[in-house]
């Protein structure tokens, strides 16, 4: 599959649009996987005691997944050549129910030298954004 094309893209062109489920079992199963086993993650009275809302997911699983929108857009995630976020707010994931990570990517920037996009993302979860600043920079043909 080839790259999206640098002529077929517009500042402002939405690329990808997707909604994440993410509970408490996804958690378990990301913790294993990332060495991350920070009781907020999975321990409902830890998490509330040291002031959080209840059970979050990890940062770097939210992160992942949004940047998941621009790598199956790319159809390479190879053409990922940065991606760079500050981490706004805790996704809060109630058990049973979990939550839902809303990601919208968008071209912020084109550079027709480098042949290169900035992508903006925003990623929220019950209407509140989780990450701020994220953009993603990819390589088109």
């Amino acid at each position: 599959m080839a790259l999206p094309a640098l002529a077929d893209l517009a500042v402002g062109q939405e690329v990808g649009r997707r909604e994440i489920a993410v509970d408490r079992a996804r958690l378990v199963r990301y913790a294993g996987a990332s060495g991350d086993f920070n009781p907020i993650h999975w321990n409902e009275r830890f998490a509330t005691e040291v002031g959080l809302p209840g059970v979050i997911a990890h940062g770097m699983w939210t992160m992942g997944a949004a940047v998941g929108v621009v790598s199956d857009w790319l159809g390479d995630p190879g053409a990922v050549l940065d991606y760079q976020t500050r981490f706004a707010r805790p996704v809060p994931v109630a058990d049973p129910e979990g939550a839902t990570v809303e990601v919208v990517a968008t071209v912020g920037a084109l550079d027709e030298e480098s042949r290169t996009a900035r992508v903006d993302l925003m990623v929220t979860a019950a209407g509140t954004r989780v990450l701020a600043k994220a953009q993603v920079l990819v390589r088109l043909s």
